[in-house]
């Protein structure tokens, strides 16, 4: 396809499930991703999995239009950016000719201009530098929250799901002598790494690949997991959704053998959503062996639990970020 198609009847091939490959100016095709995003079907979301399969039904039909890229990321269109940096740091290197997604080299090109400039970070008085694919520590309440709580007589302590190691870089610079920053995937620990080192943190935090807990036991574990029960349907999603709950009920069932004292931070949106009741997590919380010694409550402050226009608006208007302590019973 080129600049000649009309929006309409690129929407009508990629909803009929037709990858269109794109031969035009790079700015068109921006402009013709926008035009399709807007003939999707819209109106009120009736409940949580609806607003799921709209999400998931969006990103397949945008999906469909692609960008030809050739070997060392060159993009061979007209007005094109020079994606090739940001495309290397995300995927590594390209020895032959591959198609990308419109949608998701626009997002990558987003990510990678984060990498650079990084996020501020008030507690750390600093930035951290997400890369692509994890999460951005962009909702500072949870941040703060570790930032303020009272520590234990802590000289250790384990951040689960470290991601970004913002948690990790927290603890260190509040003064835990050793800790352990641990993740399953890759590109987290490069990412933790990467910010521990530009944070001057690297000699005091430890970032371990590990699925949950490292070995051996520290004073302190804290655990930042997913905080909606649910499949995973980007790279970035694996931040939101935790399937099955996961490492939610992993970070319990392992913390009165693997640490000392708990601290779980954790919304309730999927409360507000009907994906998990309080109840739950209580009982989740009394079969690991552990009790609530401490609540700490926050309100969110990001641009969403204030848009009426947001389709989870009920639920993200009565969100609340709580940090729990967890002791042994």
């Amino acid at each position: 396809m080129d600049d000649k198609i009309t929006a309409t009847a690129a929407y009508r091939l990629a909803a009929r499930r037709t990858a269109l490959l794109w031969r035009g100016d790079f700015h068109n095709a921006r402009q013709l991703l926008a035009a399709m995003a807007r003939r999707l079907p819209d109106g009120p979301v009736r409940s949580f999995a609806d607003h799921r399969e709209r999400q998931s039904h969006r990103a397949r039909v945008l999906g469909r239009l692609l960008i030809p890229i050739e070997p060392g990321y060159v993009v061979p269109l007209r007005r094109a950016p020079d994606v090739r940096q940001a495309c290397l740091d995300a995927y590594g290197p390209l020895d032959q000719p591959a198609a990308i997604p419109l949608r998701d080299l626009l997002g990558l090109i987003g990510a990678h201009q984060w990498r650079l400039r990084g996020v501020p970070v008030a507690a750390l008085d600093g930035r951290i530098h997400p890369h692509f694919g994890v999460f951005a520590p962009v909702r500072g309440e949870y941040v703060d929250l570790v930032a303020a709580m009272p520590l234990p007589q802590a000289t250790s302590a384990i951040d689960l799901g470290t991601g970004t190691g913002v948690l990790a870089a927290v603890l260190a610079r509040r003064g835990v002598a050793r800790v352990i920053a641990s993740d399953v995937d890759p590109r987290a620990l490069a990412c933790a790494r990467d910010n521990l080192e530009r944070l001057g943190l690297a000699d005091r935090v430890e970032v371990v690949r590990a699925d949950l807990y490292p070995p051996g036991r520290a004073d302190l574990v804290v655990c930042n997991p997913p905080w909606l029960p649910g499949e995973p349907i980007s790279a970035l999603d694996h931040a939101v959704y935790d399937p099955g709950s996961r490492m939610l009920r992993g970070f319990l069932d392992g913390l009165g053998e693997r640490g000392g004292e708990g601290r779980l931070i954790l919304s309730d949106l999927a409360e507000h959503l009907g994906l998990r009741s309080r109840q739950e997590l209580l009982e989740w919380i009394a079969d690991a062996g552990l009790r609530v010694a401490d609540r700490r409550d926050t309100r969110p402050r990001h641009p969403r639990s204030g848009n009426p226009h947001d389709p989870l608006h009920a639920a993200r208007s009565a969100e609340i970020v709580s940090l729990w302590r967890l002791l042994p019973r």
